[in-house]
């Protein structure tokens, strides 16, 4: 098992355990001194899987667990669904030293840890990530969101867990689309702070990653550590160091809003859009063709999409991007790479370039 620290302000921090097992997070919880009443947030492919097995770790330390389903998908990632958890929270009797457990991918985690900061003024989370996506990146950090028809993440909190327990067995029953999904933000840690990823990523195959648990676990660890270090530095992405992690998530958050979270996922948008950032920065100057190519090879190698699905409306991208967080008075602001393992952010592009690099993923 792998323990990966993530420091915050006022000596605040938590863990995340690498390669734990479902059944021991009770026994791991114990000393923390939560109350007995546990509310365990999942979807029903999930649960059918491994709610049993967290469940019993928990009765066999003392707790009461009860779970509660959300649809699955990007699309339910709303208040409704947030409502649901209320419910069920106080079906119950949940209270201020109860804890919510997220049994799930980052859907399930984004929505169990804003129910959680906002119910009773916020009560504490533990993330239990069963995809790949989630364990690399969504569930460390703390940021916890809903979506609007207007866009991504518009209604969140920063909510930190009190820890993050990944079993990494969980993702022998991940669907095949689902490992592309995590491959993408692994890829953009790769290129935002450790060229050492692509290295591996390049001469590793699939195959080869699923059955390797070494590997595996090698590979998750170091893209847990990326996200723990930002965060412990960045906490509320106050400081602008954190908006190193939206590498190619201008564009895809857009792409996601525009062509709708049914046809494209997370991980295949956030691809698209660092070919995009990519472009533009060869664009620049900021980073050679060579460069640009590289990544573009890699993210076909890994099953990924290197340009929009159809015909997307290059309008509706724009104002898309025009509502991202880190636009400020009016100007875009792009994550751009500067070469492997480096990236800053940039404004003051002009709009050619980036009409110029859009058209080069086909929008």
């Amino acid at each position: 098992m792998k323990t990966i620290t993530v420091r915050l302000f006022a000596g605040r921090g938590y863990f995340v355990k690498v390669n734990s097992l479902l059944v021991d997070l009770g026994r791991a919880l114990k000393p923390l001194g939560f109350g007995p009443k546990v509310l365990i947030v999942s979807t029903p492919p999930v649960a059918r899987h491994y709610a049993a097995r967290l469940a019993y770790g928990l009765k066999k330390s003392g707790f009461t667990p009860s779970v509660v389903l959300i649809p699955d998908g990007e699309d339910r990632k709303d208040l409704k669904s947030v409502q649901r958890i209320y419910s069920a929270c106080l079906r119950a009797r949940l209270d201020r030293h109860s804890l919510i457990v997220a049994l799930g991918g980052g859907v399930v985690g984004d929505v169990a840890g804003f129910a959680a900061a906002t119910y009773m003024r916020g009560i504490s989370c533990v993330q239990c990530p069963t995809s790949l996506l989630a364990m690399v990146d969504a569930s460390i950090g703390g940021k916890t969101a809903v979506d609007l028809p207007q866009g991504k993440n518009l209604i969140g909190a920063f909510w930190q867990p009190r820890l993050v327990w990944m079993d990494l067995s969980v993702l022998k029953t991940l669907p095949e689309k689902q490992w592309h999904v995590g491959m993408a933000e692994i890829i953009k840690y790769g290129v935002i702070a450790d060229p050492g990823i692509l290295s591996d990523l390049e001469s590793l195959t699939p195959q080869e990653l699923r059955t390797s648990r070494f590997c595996l676990e090698r590979l998750v660890a170091r893209s847990a550590e990326i996200k723990a270090r930002v965060v412990s530095r960045d906490e509320t992405e106050t400081r602008g160091i954190r908006e190193m992690l939206n590498f190619g998530h201008t564009l895809g958050h857009a792409l996601e809003t525009v062509v709708g979270y049914r046809k494209i996922s997370h991980g295949e948008a956030i691809s698209v859009g660092m070919v995009f950032a990519s472009r533009l920065a060869n664009r620049l100057r900021y980073l050679s063709s060579s460069d640009a190519d590289r990544l573009e090879k890699l993210i076909r190698r890994w099953g990924l999409p290197v340009r929009a699905p159809g015909r997307v409306s290059r309008a509706a991208i724009l104002k898309a991007m025009s509502r991202d967080k880190k636009v400020m008075a009016g100007r875009w602001r792009f994550v751009l790479p500067f070469g492997w393992g480096q990236v800053k952010v940039v404004d003051n592009i002009p709009r050619s370039q980036i009409l110029s690099a859009l058209q080069s993923v086909g929008i």
